[in-house]
């Protein structure tokens, strides 16, 4: 589409009563991002309250005609995507208004790629609109959906907005939080996430909630006031501040009387003995606190076009197929206004794949049955552009049937978020997610996500050894898929356990499909040995590197961080040097000078007694940055086991993510500059 253009969804599908929308761009350093937000607007141009507007710290509409759905890597950078059930949308709303903020002074210009997608429930794209011309604003309105009589068009806008997402929002009838006094609570608050009083606000500050332990229940977003706790405080207002997140305290005290006790649990894993038992225990686990816990379920399917309401969950269920009945491991439907959209479920577990005789059986009879999707799940990862089975679809059919994928992994991570981090609605419903979380984690659940390098690893390892590895190997490019499932994993167990997004950076040239750039990191593993990804996680300084050397057999992590704006080197390199008190002793750590390739370096242990020993000899050379990494020895084995690489990279990860990063000056909230705060009232 181009700018200014717009169109009827009924023109493009028919099946568009529920739309993925996508926010795209790629960034040249692979750091920059950008935040989505969705306005409901009047027939006024205004919102109807503030719960019309959705962004990080309000995801989710109660009635599920708009979730976030949150950010996907892509082949060359990741896009947001955003669920849209239109027949939700109430009768009020003329226009949905789709925009993306950047923060801490970046700007639009900065990004490639920038642009709009959308889907329909089947997940067939519908339209592109690539927004060339942002310019250096901190917003863009990207397009809107609006009502015309009883159908729903698209608008390609591409509208730049100087003022950003505060900005943004004010305009639209929002009344927004002033960020400014927000942003000053949390510097002031203690290692806890305590806060003090704002009196340069004008008055008291609004009382941030405290994450309990992951043993009690965390509380909703926006909590009712106790009136036998005194008067009723004033209604929350939308903050652009993004939320601080804390980590679970220790569980209390358990009444056992010694350790041998165990803790009754409702899913219970012990009397699991073969594959079958595994895979039907996991199916039904799953699906019964999917039918239970509406805020799980919607993570789960609103990105495969189901729409929020009444669900309902069934397994082994005997559907006709010929000669022969299939029986699908579950089945899920889901009601609304009188209308059924339904999935079939095949699920594997352990290191079992899927079968594509068996997946297509089950697209056939989806299509013939009226069936909207069928779900795989298992312990792999989906790459773009590399699905896990190739199925025929006939396109003579005016029935579509979407085939989406699910990762344990993913199940388990959209679990810790909710329980851990955000928060559900009654202690019921996180009950069930703990109960469902403690039994994916188990050793014997068979739901480990993934957990083999495939039968590729060992000759490629023996390949390089012997410098026999020749550029186009098809094994390489097996290892390299392999190596960007793992790294994508990596982050999801990373994301949930610190309740930030953390993504894969993918680094491509622009309009480089995903395979190609497989192809091409194909080639530099036979000519250079070694494994390369970079991870972007919020609220870190930098990007988080990996570098698997399959010559040497060693595991690098590292991150860049740049020098202070102001100041002076020595001092520098001082206060750097004690930020790492407990960072581990062999901790190496290099300063990076323009126009070398490095400068002085040592191990923290060398470097504690003489910080001065990091200064260039030239003082007149500029230090740009710091380099700080681990290496350890890379495990052996291609799979999952203590020994395996993939429990010694996600080691690798963690140990450097939690003794050193942990320790760098990272920003606890993103806030827009003072001149774009628009205070209340």
């Amino acid at each position: 589409m181009i700018k200014g253009s717009n169109v009827a969804l009924t023109d493009l599908s028919d099946s568009v009563g529920s739309v993925i929308v996508s926010l795209g761009w790629a960034s040249p350093t692979g750091e920059g991002d950008a935040d989505v937000s969705v306005l409901l607007l009047d027939t006024n141009g205004k919102v109807r309250s503030d719960d019309d507007f959705y962004f990080y710290n309000h995801p989710v509409a109660v009635d599920g005609s708009v979730q976030l759905l949150g950010k996907t890597p892509t082949a060359d950078g990741s896009e947001d995507r955003i669920s849209f059930d239109l027949t939700a949308v109430p009768s009020e709303i003329a226009r949905i208004v789709v925009a993306a903020s950047r923060y801490e002074g970046a700007r639009f210009d900065e990004l490639e790629d920038v642009g709009i997608t959308l889907a329909d429930a089947a997940g067939e794209g519908l339209l592109r609109f690539a927004v060339d011309d942002a310019g250096s604003v901190a917003a863009v309105i990207f397009g809107e959906l609006y009502r015309r009589g009883e159908e729903w068009k698209f608008r390609a806008v591409g509208q730049g907005y100087e003022s950003g997402l505060a900005g943004l929002a004010a305009d639209f009838g929002v009344d927004v939080e002033d960020d400014a006094a927000t942003g000053a609570e949390e510097a002031l608050g203690g290692a806890d996430g305590e806060t003090q009083p704002d009196t340069a606000a004008g008055g008291p500050a609004e009382a941030p909630v405290r994450q309990p332990t992951l043993e009690a229940i965390p509380a909703p977003r926006r909590p009712e006031s106790d009136s036998a706790a005194g008067p009723e405080a004033p209604a929350s207002r939308p903050r652009t501040s993004k939320k601080k997140v804390t980590l679970p305290r220790t569980a209390k005290k358990t009444l056992a009387e010694n350790d041998s006790w165990k803790g009754a649990r409702l899913f219970p894993v012990s009397v699991l003995k073969s594959d079958r038992d595994r895979e039907m225990r996991a199916t039904s686990v799953l699906l019964a606190v999917m039918s239970q816990v509406p805020e799980f379920s919607r993570r789960l399917t609103a990105g495969f076009g189901a729409p929020a309401g009444r669900m309902e969950t069934f397994t082994e269920v005997s559907l006709p197929h010929g000669d022969s009945p299939r029986r699908p491991d579950g089945v899920i439907r889901v009601e609304r206004a009188g209308k059924l959209w339904t999935a079939l479920v095949e699920t594997k577990t352990n290191g079992n794949a899927l079968k594509t005789e068996q997946v297509q059986a089950y697209m056939d009879i989806a299509a013939r049955r009226g069936y909207e999707a069928v779900i795989t799940l298992t312990n792999d990862v989906a790459l773009e552009g590399s699905p896990l089975v190739e199925v025929k679809i006939d396109k003579r059919r005016k029935h579509k049937v979407a085939l989406w994928h699910l990762s344990w992994a993913e199940v388990a991570y959209q679990a810790q978020m909710l329980i851990r981090h955000e928060g559900v609605g009654n202690a019921a419903h996180a009950w069930l997610l703990q109960e469902l979380l403690h039994y994916l984690q188990h050793e014997n659940s068979g739901c480990h996500g993934f957990q083999n390098m495939g039968p590729a690893w060992v000759p490629v390892r023996n390949g390089i050894d012997d410098e026999t590895l020749c550029q186009g190997d098809a094994r390489a490019l097996e290892v390299v898929e392999s190596w960007e499932r793992l790294i994508r994993q990596v982050c999801l167990r990373l994301g949930g356990e610190l309740g930030q997004k953390a993504l894969p950076v993918q680094r491509a040239k622009r309009g480089t499909d995903a395979k190609e750039r497989r192809i091409r990191l194909a080639d530099q593993l036979c000519v250079n040995g070694r494994l390369q990804a970079e991870l972007r996680i919020d609220g870190t300084p930098g990007v988080l590197a990996v570098n698997a050397d399959l010559r040497t057999g060693k595991l690098r992590t590292s991150i860049e961080i740049p020098a202070p704006a102001q100041g002076y080197p020595l001092s520098w390199v001082k206060r750097l040097v004690r930020r790492l008190n407990e960072a581990p002793a062999d901790l190496h750590v290099e300063t990076l000078v323009d126009g070398e390739t490095g400068g002085p370096r040592g191990t923290l242990e060398r470097l504690r007694p003489e910080p001065a020993d990091l200064l260039p000899k030239d003082s007149g050379t500029r230090i740009t940055g710091f380099r700080l990494s681990l290496l350890k020895s890379m495990g052996s084995g291609r799979g999952n086991a203590e020994s395996g690489f993939i429990r010694s990279v996600d080691d690798a990860v963690n140990r450097f993510y939690t003794t050193v990063v942990v320790h760098l000056d990272t920003p606890t909230t993103r806030q827009a500059p003072p001149k774009e705060r628009t205070p209340a009232g």
